[in-house]
């Protein structure tokens, strides 16, 4: 039982704190759906996941199975995954190629790309008089409320209204950007297989996670200090240290007093982002291969206008966390109030010299794979985190690292200088939370 039970949701939100049961209270979680996850922006997928007409793939909006795919002149549908007629859905598989329509295994009624009826068996002889035929919308499949693509990034939303995607993506559009720019084609591919990872935990302490810039050395101190024994002894012995092993001993080399020196911008609608940390840029032939075809594609000073942004997290609230010089993002889809569906996805940077994509490729395994040591930290602490919030230590969640000295600036909230650990993204989070939970 709640120490001091609040029925009133405005008030689970401080500026500075945050009430346990936002996170633990299945009531509160179905609120969420309705209120959050099916009325925004959700990410669906990348148009390179179906790439020819016919091609679906499954995903879940909100407590909605839903279908992306692609229709026979191009266009992209996101169609509930449901047939009108009995309920059955439409698409069992993850993904795949419906051929030239819908076609349902249980009564064969079948449809459009688009979701519009094409047939239903014995119509005429069946329907005759009834409420049903090609007349009805509602014997056709329903379709989501709005879609819309940015640079090939496919979003939809279940609601009739709301902002354009463009504004409700603002200034975290740079996500998206920065990972087609870096590509001397201007726009990247999915790579065509994905990390699931189930998580015994809410989703919001996933996502409050990713800009978490204090934990990364104290959680990951271990892995990091153990690939940075093994890096220097191959360096001593070889010379040089495969860049493999930096991947990992970076986090236990980059020390907390570092992480104060980057920054956070946090802006409307809870999306926010980390700076300062992939300044990595690598003089060895692989890279400078690489820079010479930007170069080609963008002429000298555009390439280094884009080889300048340095971004660590780009987090698009309420469900997608990007890291766009890795080329991968993470989707959150929440199962229920203990149970937290991540998808991990990995892009290829169009026209880029392989050993570049083997070297992001290398950091997705190595960093976010459901085998990694690294992930494997984050899990555990995940699932701590719920057990502790469920029991009765306690009724608050503490928010207030550098409250206080946050700066306003251009509709945007910047933290101060040499607070890059700050708790802003979660204050920033909690913020619009409490703002759509009002309904």
């Amino acid at each position: 039982m709640l120490q001091e039970r609040i029925a009133d949701l405005s008030k689970c939100v401080e500026p500075d704190r945050v009430r346990r049961e936002v996170y633990t209270d299945p009531e509160i979680f179905e609120l969420e759906m309705q209120r959050i996850h099916e009325q925004v922006w959700i990410y669906c997928g990348h148009e390179s996941q179906v790439p020819k007409p016919g091609d679906y793939y499954t995903v879940q909006i909100g407590r909605q199975p839903m279908l992306m795919v692609r229709g026979a002149e191009g266009r992209i549908s996101v169609l509930y995954n449901r047939c009108p007629h009995r309920g059955n859905m439409m698409c069992g598989d993850r993904h795949g190629n419906t051929g030239e329509f819908f076609r349902c295994s249980y009564h064969a009624w079948t449809f459009q790309h688009d979701g519009r009826l094409r047939s239903i068996p014995m119509m005429e002889s069946g329907y005759a008089g009834t409420r049903y035929g090609r007349d009805n919308p509602d014997c056709s499949m329903k379709r989501a409320a709005r879609v819309e693509s940015y640079r090939g990034f496919v979003f939809a939303s279940l609601a009739q209204g709301g902002p354009a995607l463009a504004e409700f993506l603002g200034a975290s559009r740079v996500a998206f950007d920065d990972m087609c720019d870096r590509a001397p084609a201007g726009e990247v591919e999915i790579v065509p297989n994905c990390f699931r990872v189930i998580q015994h935990s809410n989703w919001k302490i996933f996502l409050e996670n990713q800009l978490d810039a204090l934990h990364p050395s104290v959680v990951h101190q271990s892995t990091g200090r153990a690939a940075h024994e093994v890096e220097k002894q191959i360096e001593k012995r070889t010379g040089k240290a495969p860049l493999s092993y930096h991947m990992l001993s970076a986090f236990a080399t980059v020390t907390i007093d570092k992480w104060d020196n980057f920054q956070t911008l946090n802006y409307p609608y809870g999306h926010c982002i980390l700076t300062g940390y992939m300044g990595l840029r690598p003089k060895d032939p692989d890279t400078v291969a690489y820079e010479k075809t930007l170069i080609k594609a963008y002429g000298k000073q555009r390439t280094e206008e884009i080889l300048a942004v340095n971004i660590h997290h780009v987090l698009i609230y309420p469900g997608l966390s990007v890291q766009s010089p890795l080329q991968q993002l993470r989707a959150v889809r929440p199962l229920g109030v203990d149970r937290t569906l991540t998808e991990i996805w990995h892009f290829r940077l169009k026209g880029a010299p392989e050993p570049i994509y083997r070297r992001s490729l290398a950091y997705y395994n190595l960093v976010n794979s459901p085998a990694t040591l690294i992930n494997a930290d984050d899990l555990e602490n995940f699932w701590k985190c719920h057990q502790g919030l469920a029991s009765d230590g306690g009724d608050w969640v503490s928010f207030g690292r550098h409250h206080g000295h946050d700066i306003e600036k251009d509709g945007a909230v910047e933290t101060a200088p040499n607070c890059g650990t700050s708790e802003a993204p979660m204050r920033n989070q909690m913020k619009a939370w409490a703002q759509y939970m009002r309904a």
